[in-house]
């Protein structure tokens, strides 16, 4: 067994920021190929005329999925050692709310924003510019939320273990609802697209 590599070891624990660093412009780089440093094409889920952000990141997901679940039955990643983040449950929801409204407001998120940045889109340096306000307010006012924000500590909760069914079973399921998702997003934006025209 050789992964995850560096709880593991293998890759000494001084690379983490390096390698951060190195995923951080992959995906950058990831982003700005798919076209998301443009918020007219993040916009276009919201309108229905272009579904490129679903395609993209539930394509990104099921494939991280499968092969993280594929690496540990075949012995060469111990799963149980990757690091999940504490689920809160009303920060997250209402996090969500906030964020979903941002996205459809300004026509980013914090990491398309930035790719936006890397070649000069002057909306989304004002929206990272918001977002660096909105940071600094909550961390001003986190006393307020501190209550809030900690509320519904779940731990590393795991969505298959809480719907109660095998992780494999709740993988197959996953990949089927995004292949109907797929089919389903091609239909809107042919309809959309007659609208159009």
């Amino acid at each position: 067994m050789v992964g995850p590599l560096i709880p593991m070891g293998v890759i000494p624990e001084t690379w983490n920021n390096v390698i951060a660093l190195l995923l951080g412009v992959g995906f950058g780089f990831a982003l700005e190929a798919s076209g998301f440093s443009s918020s007219r094409k993040i916009m276009g889920t919201f309108f229905g005329y272009d579904f490129v952000v679903l395609r993209v990141f539930f394509t990104a997901a099921i494939t991280a999925m499968t092969g993280i679940f594929y690496f540990d039955y075949m012995g060469w990643m111990d799963m149980s050692m990757l690091y999940i983040n504490p689920y809160y449950v009303m920060s997250a929801i209402i996090g969500g709310i906030i964020m979903g409204f941002g996205f459809a407001l300004g026509g980013f998120c914090p990491g398309t924003s930035f790719t936006g940045i890397a070649i000069g889109k002057i909306d989304a340096m004002v929206f990272s510019g918001g977002l660096f306000i909105g940071v600094f307010i909550f961390s001003e006012l986190y006393p307020l939320f501190q209550g809030l924000y900690n509320s519904g500590n779940m731990g590393g909760a795991k969505i298959y273990d809480l719907l109660g069914m095998r992780e494999t079973v709740f993988a197959f399921l996953l990949i089927v609802a995004a292949v109907g998702m797929f089919y389903g997003a091609a239909f809107v934006e042919k309809k959309v697209k007659k609208v159009e025209y």
